[in-house]
């Protein structure tokens, strides 16, 4: 997560406790235009044939105050994690659930430490990360807080103490081992003078424990290893991570926080065993960050992305589209983009090949930059495919910009998408 990123967070969820008749929670909210599918309508423009509809927002104590992860039920309902606030014992998770179509909410467990992911696992159950710990809960139990069970802990506490990085996020391999997410504790591992930290060898002090993503081994009946092997390292913030069916895993990264907005771009990139994606020490194809010299950075030793995403997108999530409402999206990568620049607020249908990887323009340009206004790095990809929410920017009256964090596919092949800086839920649909 990018340092302003956090700040704002911090403002938005500070602004919301204050009271939904507060200016900012006034500034976040979205206007009834029309229906979309059973739901109210925004006046978010969206690509042809698609609408956004509100399925809630937040304005008082009831429901999440930072809504992140989700997930459907069987019977209808959602599995909604709150972040809570961007301070340990805030979070929560929270069922979801219609009474004649208002939305009625239900916290099965709170005192938690800014869970982000849910998802059901190989064996059925329901897990959630923790910042520290991969839990499990029965929402189905008559009191799921007292279900509630650590699978994994002792995952590496950052406590922000340099508001960096904190979440854990996870996917299942294919052989029920565990792929989880532990962010660097910094920006780009330089001290108060801007100089590297390193150790003997002149590597980052901080690429050997930290800014990687470990494999937990499944051990069987519903036990993983606590103790973990690095999968992939040299990665500032994996919180976007799949899995295709093949077996490939994606990550999309949350590149530095450089002071110019069109530099350095954000990645996707494929993960391999043992692969080193290039954090502290570069960024875009092979360009030395900023604090370390050429002949330390080794740029052209790393794992190059397979594409280069706008910069400061700060991509939070990817699924493969497999629904019926959609058929035109089908096995497409979708990906949310929540940054605070002129790229949030999108959501992006990416063309995939046979083994889910994207498909790239080499040289190619994202339409949310006028032509020639990004210096796109030469013979550089970029991902192929369209943007689903195109004009998901702020209205003043209208709509706030978009924070798309989680996606989820309904039943009927809707996508639910939460937005944790307006407090809300949103859906989409045909008109």
């Amino acid at each position: 997560m990018k340092r302003s990123h956090v700040l704002f967070g911090l403002t938005a969820a500070f602004g919301l406790l204050l009271g939904g008749a507060s200016a900012q929670a006034q500034a976040r909210a979205y206007a009834a235009s029309g229906d979309c599918g059973g739901r109210p309508a925004t006046t978010v423009r969206m690509a042809p044939g698609l609408c956004l509809g509100l399925v809630w927002q937040g304005a008082g104590p009831e429901g999440p105050r930072m809504p992140r992860g989700l997930m459907p039920l069987a019977d209808g309902d959602w599995l909604v994690t709150d972040l809570g606030g961007w301070e340990a014992g805030k979070g929560a998770v929270w069922r979801l659930s219609f009474e004649n179509g208002a939305p009625r909410w239900r916290r099965l467990a709170g005192g938690l430490s800014m869970p982000h992911t849910v998802a059901r696992g190989p064996d059925g159950r329901v897990f959630v990360s923790e910042m520290n710990r991969i839990l499990t809960l029965d929402p189905e139990a008559a009191d799921p807080a007292a279900s509630v069970r650590t699978v994994i802990g002792d995952l590496p506490d950052n406590q922000l103490h340099d508001n960096r990085h904190p979440l854990s996020s996870f996917v299942f391999d294919g052989n029920g081992d565990l792929l989880v997410n532990v962010g660097a504790p910094s920006d780009r591992c330089l001290d108060a003078a801007g100089k590297p930290k390193v150790d003997a060898r002149g590597a980052c002090v901080e690429d050997v424990a930290t800014a990687q993503v470990r494999r937990h081994a499944y051990l069987g009946n519903g036990r993983w290893a606590e103790d973990s092997s690095v999968f992939a390292s040299g990665l500032r913030n994996s919180i976007a991570l799949v899995r295709h069916a093949s077996g490939t895993v994606l990550q999309a990264e949350n590149s530095v926080d450089l002071a110019t907005a069109e530099h350095p771009f954000d990645e996707v990139n494929v993960l391999r065993q043992g692969g080193h994606y290039g954090w502290p020490y570069c960024v875009d194809l092979s360009t030395p960050l900023p604090g370390w010299p050429a002949r330390q950075a080794r740029c052209g030793e790393r794992d190059q992305p397979v594409a280069l995403l706008p910069p400061h997108a700060a991509p939070l999530d990817m699924i493969y589209y497999e629904g019926a409402m959609f058929p035109e999206l089908r096995g497409r990568l979708l990906m949310t983009w929540h940054g605070y620049r002129r790229t949030a607020g999108r959501i992006t249908a990416v063309e995939t090949d046979g083994r889910g990887a994207p498909l790239t323009d080499v040289g190619g340009r994202y339409a949310v930059y006028p032509r020639g206004s990004l210096a796109y790095p030469a013979e550089a990809p970029s991902v192929k495919g369209k943007v689903l929410t195109p004009g998901w920017d702020r209205v003043a009256g209208r709509q706030p910009r978009g924070s798309p964090v989680v996606m989820a596919v309904a039943a009927d092949g809707s996508i639910w998408v939460t937005d944790d800086r307006s407090r809300a839920i949103l859906r989409i649909a045909r008109p």
